[in-house]
């Protein structure tokens, strides 16, 4: 059977708070803080192009200068030849010179060292005889007879006589070393005082003076090579020497190029520098100003949440169940006279997509009277005894609301009673669900202008509610 009763007015929504005009981002001035201007390429390229083309005329200058030196440089391979010929010549006359030279200067350095020789010798020698007095061993034999003689024939007083005998055994001493200095002598008179070097280096000296000579003949032979290929060039030398002094002209100018390129890139480096350092200004404003633009929009949307739970959230779950408890005891109620009931307004705040279950007469059926019935027999369209369970007849929209309240639809008036224990058991339950919003309302909202996400926690909460009594 198709719902019955007046249709209820639908109230018209609460309308909802008007959200507050975003604040318009605050504009940032470009044209603040310092200036600094950007390195002028033109003239940078004007003035490294000015260099560029005198650095070619230089080297014009040069490519001409070396042109005409390679004209005149004719035969210079067998000039080079001949004089690398000639400077062996003389690399093997100084061979043989120094040769001899080092052969010369170990004879003098022998020479010397037996010239020392002698010379010690004869200082040994003079000190040996200073010390004897004697030039003889005669000589000594006879002061010491003189000395006896005197000892045995003169009256000697005590102190002289031991001066004698302290004479007569120094003579006796140093009569050995008369002989040792005779052999000195002897082996200084007949030693080789380098004869056969002086000899030796003489017959050096002769070699030198040949190879000295040569080598000056070669020498002339070189200087007159030169003179030939000096006179064969002509003015090359001033030509190589103009040519190294525009060398030098082109070196200066590079590095002058190169001075200004530098000077330029770094010039580039601190205003790209200066650059960045302002944008990163303008980043650091434009984050403060975002951070206050983010801020200010957080407290207002604090505050929508806080105004939002003023508004009770089981509104249209609460008013879903009235109804249909409405219709099911419609369903059940006996039929007898009409009774003038005071017509309720119902305000009706559901969802977007949830539609108020509203009963419908002109889908109401009702039973026509039909003929008399006959007793004993039944009538098989009279749906069952009188006061029996009547069928109970659905469309979409009922299905779909008895769905949204997870509950089978009744088919037959004998499920009403059932259904409404359990629709009384989800009021009771919404119920309590106000009673613990309205306890904690001003917490939350107290919660919710502190900047903690009570909603969001209380709506995952719930979800998560609704998901384990599913299951």
């Amino acid at each position: 059977m198709a719902p019955s009763g007046p249709p209820p007015k639908a109230a018209a929504a609460k309308p909802e708070p008007k959200a507050k005009p975003k604040a318009k981002a605050a504009k940032v001035v470009e044209d603040e803080g310092p200036k600094m201007d950007a390195p002028d390429r033109a003239a940078f390229d004007a003035a490294v192009a000015k260099i560029q083309e005198e650095i070619e005329g230089f080297q014009k200058e040069q490519q001409a200068l070396a042109g005409k030196i390679s004209e005149r440089s004719g035969g210079k391979d067998d000039y080079y030849s001949q004089r690398a010929e000639i400077r062996a010549q003389l690399d093997e006359f100084t061979a043989q010179i120094d040769k001899l030279m080092e052969q010369k200067g170990s004879i003098n350095k022998a020479m010397d060292d037996k010239k020392a020789e002698g010379q010690e010798m004869k200082t040994q020698l003079g000190k040996m005889k200073k010390s004897i007095g004697y030039n003889s061993e005669a000589e000594i034999d006879d002061r010491i007879a003189e000395i006896e003689h005197k000892m045995v024939t003169d009256s000697v007083p005590l102190k002289q006589e031991k001066e004698f005998l302290k004479e007569i055994s120094e003579l006796k001493r140093c009569r050995p070393k008369v002989a040792q200095v005779n052999s000195m002598q002897a082996n200084m008179e007949s030693r080789d005082t380098g004869s056969g070097l002086r000899e030796n280096r003489g017959n050096i000296n002769e070699q030198m003076a040949l190879y000295r000579d040569g080598k000056r003949k070669v020498q002339e032979k070189l200087s007159a090579l030169n003179e030939s290929r000096k006179a064969q060039m002509g003015d090359v030398p001033e030509l190589i020497e103009k040519r190294e002094a525009i060398g030098k002209s082109i070196k200066e100018k590079i590095d002058e190029r190169n001075v200004l390129r530098d000077d330029f890139r770094q010039k580039e480096r601190d205003f790209n520098n200066f650059k960045n350092e302002q944008r990163r200004i303008k980043q650091e404003k434009y984050q403060e100003q975002q951070g206050a633009q983010r801020s200010e929009w957080e407290a207002t949307t604090r505050a929508r949440k806080a105004e939002a739970l003023d508004n009770q959230p089981y509104v249209s779950e609460i008013t879903l169940i009235e109804q249909t408890i409405f219709f099911c005891k419609g369903l059940v109620k006996d039929k007898g006279p009409v009774e003038k009931q005071e017509t309720k307004e119902v305000v009706h705040t559901n969802k977007a997509d949830e539609e108020v279950l509203v009963p419908d007469r002109e889908e109401e059926m009702y039973y026509v009277a039909t003929k008399a019935k006959k007793k004993g027999k039944s009538n098989r369209n009279s749906g069952g005894k009188e006061g029996g369970a009547k069928p109970i007849k659905h469309n979409a929209a009922t299905f779909k609301l008895f769905d949204q309240l997870k509950l089978n639809a009744p088919t037959t008036t004998d499920d009403i009673p059932g259904l409404l224990e359990k629709l009384e058991e989800q009021l009771k339950g919404f119920e309590e669900k106000v009673k613990e919003w309205e306890l904690n309302r001003d917490e939350m909202k107290a919660k919710i202008m502190a900047g903690e996400d009570v909603v969001e926690k209380a709506e995952e909460k719930a979800a998560e509610g609704e998901a384990a009594k599913e299951e």
